[in-house]
């Protein structure tokens, strides 16, 4: 039954205040640890980790490089070092594991300000929104590549927001408080998760690398589902929910496959009927064979 309610009302009332919103906390403080191990060597002299979110060393040991920055390099025409191709190979294996998009729930710290953002819209009833394209951010790698080849230089480091709001934070935030405002209207007044969803090009590479990630959303007990829609009312990418909760009667099975799914846990936070928990992508077989049909129609 849908509902015009503030979505995850009925799952506090039904699951109480923490299993409601429980990933949504458990998120923050993963964005907050990240930002805070990186900014602890610049600002407290404790230096466990060093570098940014582009390029860090974990204990002087663990190197780890973003592998979109390495793919920048390589189109510049620079040969990496040695421990910059180690880097991307041990960060692109977590995200192929858990979820290319997870970089952008779990770790980006400007998903703060476009989730502050959406909170408002919400509750301030904005409804407007400019048409853009999800493809767009497609276009926007495919440009910083383009860029990165005819410049020579990893040129999108200059202005990439999260990469801004570091260099802001040590060295004085300047015109990054300009980049965060403008993302936060944007995503406030112009369109719906417009940055994330819509634009951001390091949210188009990661959703590639989700295409094949093992751990994943399942709309599991699908039947149970009531048409609440508050799923849907929360999902950054709501698209790819449908094909799960919906798509038994295409022979679709239960687990959202979608690249685009940050596996950001609020369907399974807001949904009063438990529809929804992590699992892997190779649910559909296991229910195939342990004889629960993931064909059987959702009630509605």
């Amino acid at each position: 039954m849908e509902h015009g309610g503030i979505p995850g009302r009925d799952a506090v009332q039904q699951k109480g205040w923490w299993r409601a919103n429980r990933f949504l906390v458990l998120r923050r403080i993963s964005q907050l640890a990240i930002l805070a191990l990186f900014l602890l060597g610049p600002l407290a002299a404790v230096w466990i980790v060093k570098g940014n979110l582009a390029s860090s060393v974990v204990l002087e040991t663990v190197p780890l490089t973003d592998p979109l920055v390495l793919l920048q390099v390589l189109v510049s025409g620079h040969l990496p070092e040695t421990a910059a191709i180690i880097g991307a190979l041990i960060v692109l294996g977590f995200y192929l594991l858990v979820g290319g998009r997870v970089y952008c729930s779990w770790v980006c710290p400007i998903n703060i300000v476009t989730d502050v953002a959406e909170w408002l819209r919400c509750r301030l009833n904005i409804r407007g929104s400019a048409n853009i394209s999800t493809s767009t951010r497609n276009w926007l790698l495919g440009a910083i590549l383009l860029v990165a080849g005819v410049s020579g230089s990893v040129a999108w480091e200059l202005i990439n927001p999260v990469s801004m709001v570091y260099r802001g934070l040590v060295f004085g935030m300047g015109l990054a408080w300009g980049i965060v405002v403008a993302v936060f209207l944007l995503d406030l007044f112009v369109s719906r998760r417009a940055w994330c969803g819509r634009l951001c090009p390091v949210g188009a590479f990661y959703g590639m690398v989700g295409q094949v990630a093992v751990v994943r959303v399942s709309a599991i007990r699908r039947e149970q589902c009531d048409d609440c829609m508050d799923c849907f009312a929360v999902c950054p990418e709501h698209q790819v929910i449908k094909p799960a909760l919906k798509g038994a009667e295409k022979g679709l099975g239960p687990v959202i496959t979608s690249g685009h799914c940050t596996n950001c846990g609020r369907c399974i936070d807001v949904c009063p009927q438990d529809v929804f928990e992590f699992t892997t992508r190779f649910s559909n077989s296991r229910l195939a064979v342990s004889g629960i049909n993931p064909k059987r129609e959702v009630s509605s």
